[in-house]
């Protein structure tokens, strides 16, 4: 089994920041892709940052140039750092990563969700 455990979410006024981190945790051979993604109420599900094994990221347009996506394999975390925060931020953050059990198998696991306000 593997859990994941996410933190770091809460309350800040625009223009503040936050981070966000996303713990893996149990039978884990290896993690591949890390993702952040967001659901904002009355919106869809959206793509907020990806990175890759290799460490390469990318970034929704939204929030390019204020947020940075990095991991720590060793720790088998990722993290979120969220700067110059605005109110249309405002969503659960859930952290996404793919990972390969110790018995080979890959499948995506999510984390429970964070809530980000951002207050104006």
């Amino acid at each position: 089994q593997v859990q994941l455990v996410e933190s770091g979410g809460g309350l800040v006024q625009a223009g503040g920041s936050l981070r966000l981190s996303c713990a893996a945790s149990g039978s884990i051979f290896s993690i591949n892709g890390m993702g952040w993604y967001r659901r904002a109420p009355g919106k869809e599900r959206e793509l907020v940052a990806g990175i890759t094994a290799g460490g390469r990221a990318n970034y929704a347009d939204s929030v390019k140039g204020r947020f940075t996506i990095s991991r720590d394999n060793a720790k088998n975390t990722v993290y979120l750092q969220m700067n110059s925060l605005k109110p249309e931020d405002t969503a659960v953050y859930y952290c996404q990563l793919t990972i390969t059990t110790m018995k080979r198998l890959p499948y995506d696991y999510w984390g429970q969700g964070t809530q980000v306000t951002v207050s104006s």
